[in-house]
């Protein structure tokens, strides 16, 4: 098994990957598809084990971490990794796969492929929606109808987030770094308990193939952890600090002219959506079925000098 190591800012996992969860601007759910969102700093990450005395009994006897984010409010996952020897990893929202929309299990399939491979991936903003794009991760409390994880399997009790990441098998690549090399990319523009990822408004983002293939994973060689989501009053009440402002809105980050990103990926392929997670509601379609009022969502209009191209193998 790969040590797991919470740290205040990212979660490491075996001796090469990390992942950070990152807050950004809620994307409008308006039918529009845009670029992706730049990040506007780390949350928090905390050790379950290290509040114990101030879980609820249901968390009591769990590992993992918890985050803080305020309703409605997104997120995306930052991987880092070494190009040289790569890892696979599996990503769940309420233990639905988010690649895949499948149940979430720890076995990777190639058909009809449910994982990604890091560094190759450097990010990941929503749910795989197909044709190159996702829908984005936004927290919603549990039990109200707007759960990836409700809407699929009729239940919303476990919330957070689940990652399992993977070695590759033994003398297939080298054990140490034969040049220092770069990790992926970060998106920087500016250096009832719990609660769910719903799917938020569309964006442009590839989800890759595996360009080494199933058979490189050596699935009894992983590493776990479960990120649980707590609200403001939540966070408060467990460690007695406040949770970070939420950012500012997208149409006031565009009026200011701060970037937009983009990636040169032309010639990478994009794994094929399920159609599972195709017909997955958005936050806006939920609202109207029940009838409740809203959040206005006011569309923007991002000049292409605004989108930043990066490549894939390069950092900010």
């Amino acid at each position: 098994m790969l040590d797991v190591v919470v740290g205040k800012w990212s979660i490491s996992i075996g001796e090469r990957f990390a992942v950070s969860f990152q807050r950004t601007l809620v994307i409008p759910d308006d039918g529009k598809t845009y670029p992706l969102p730049p990040g506007l700093g780390a949350f928090p990450i905390r050790r379950l084990e290290d509040y114990h005395d101030r879980l609820p009994h249901q968390w009591k006897n769990k590992r993992g971490a918890f985050i803080p984010m305020y309703q409605r409010e997104a997120l995306w996952l930052g991987f880092q990794g070494a190009v040289w020897k790569p890892n696979a990893a599996k990503v769940a929202v309420g233990g639905i796969n988010a690649i895949s929309g499948s149940a979430y299990e720890p076995a990777l399939h190639a058909d009809g492929q449910d994982y990604i491979v890091v560094p190759m991936q450097p990010w990941l903003d929503g749910i795989n929606t197909g044709e190159a794009t996702v829908r984005q991760f936004v927290a919603m409390p549990l039990g109200e109808g707007y759960s990836i994880e409700g809407m699929l399997t009729g239940l919303e009790e476990r919330g957070g987030i689940q990652i399992t990441v993977f070695e590759p098998k033994p003398d297939l690549f080298p054990e140490r770094a034969p040049v220092e090399t770069k990790r992926g990319p970060e998106k920087t523009a500016m250096a009832q308990m719990g609660m769910g990822l719903a799917a938020g408004g569309r964006m442009r983002q590839k989800i890759y193939t595996d360009p080494y293939g199933v058979e490189v994973w050596d699935e009894n060689n992983l590493g776990q952890i479960e990120v649980y989501i707590v609200n403001s009053l939540q966070y408060r009440a467990l460690t007695g600090s406040a949770p970070p402002p939420t950012p500012i809105d997208a149409a006031t980050y565009t009026q200011y002219g701060f970037p937009w990103f983009d990636l040169y990926d032309e010639a990478l392929e994009d794994i094929a959506s399920s159609e599972t997670l195709e017909g997955v509601k958005s936050i806006a379609d939920v609202d109207q079925a029940q009838g409740r009022d809203a959040k206005e969502t006011t569309s923007v209009n991002i000049s292409e000098t605004q989108i930043k191209k990066l490549r894939p193998d390069k950092k900010v």
